[in-house]
């Protein structure tokens, strides 16, 4: 089965691409580098011919309000456009847990969008919303120190890590579409301020992290489920110290 990957060289998209080569599917990796931009349209036609599903994984360069909506409006038509010429059978797209309750979050409206033009397009689909990546931990506790000091709401905090939306992601891909959303996140939730102290002492950081229910998650207030499930999820298998363990061992 062909399969696209739109993404297919970041984070995910890269493992994902992993995944499902060892499957033996004929997996197209597709990425401004190689050639494939969904904001200009350029590579999609020729792409997408003879695809059976479509992943779409691809991040806006800019987090700027305006330019991540241009993104993913933008993407998300031109991808939407050709996949029906292509008769794509399955589109299957990463989202965030919680988009739909944060509006004052412009990458967040951002996203909601693209789920609407989806779920308007016809073609059948999945949309899976992730919880936060452990992977962007230490760039969380980075924008929110202070100094010496890292200010985060207690508001529950369930990070996934980036094999385990990965192996979902593929495993989605392959079964039939759910024509709607489901969520996924990590094994463990706590508060957000007691995930980051932990992470921090795993590796040595010095910085004192404190509990701050005014303090803002990429401009946002966080209230107490902002950033889980509010249902139920499927969830990772790699809980944070393992997580931690894997990355000291890979480092």
């Amino acid at each position: 089965m062909k399969i696209v990957v739109i993404g297919g060289a970041g984070l995910i998209g890269s493992k994902t691409v992993g995944i499902l080569r060892q499957g033996g599917h004929e997996i197209i990796a597709a990425s401004r580098k190689s050639g494939i931009d969904a904001v200009t349209g350029r590579g999609l036609k020729e792409t997408l011919a003879g695809a059976a599903v479509v992943i779409d994984l691809a991040n806006s360069p800019s987090f700027e309000d305006k330019a991540v909506m241009a993104f993913f409006e933008t993407s998300g038509r031109n991808l939407l456009a050709a996949e029906e010429a292509a008769g794509v059978r399955h589109h299957v797209a990463l989202s965030i847990v919680g988009t739909d309750r944060t509006p004052d979050n412009g990458y967040f409206r951002a996203k909601l969008v693209q789920e609407k033009l989806i779920a308007a397009s016809g073609i059948p689909y999945t949309i899976i919303r992730a919880t936060q990546f452990m992977e962007f931990l230490g760039t969380i506790a980075a924008a929110s120190a202070d100094g010496n000091v890292v200010r985060l709401s207690p508001g529950l905090f369930q990070p996934i890590a980036a094999d385990d939306v990965a192996a979902i992601v593929a495993d989605v891909a392959l079964a039939p579409p759910r024509n709607g959303i489901i969520d996924i996140a990590g094994p463990e939730r706590a508060p957000f301020n007691e995930i980051i102290a932990r992470y921090l002492k795993a590796v040595d950081d010095p910085r004192e992290v404190v509990r701050d229910p005014e303090a803002r998650y990429w401009g946002s207030l966080v209230e107490e489920h902002s950033l889980v499930s509010l249902g139920e999820a499927r969830l990772g298998r790699i809980g944070l110290d393992e997580w931690l363990r894997r990355s000291r061992a890979g480092s």
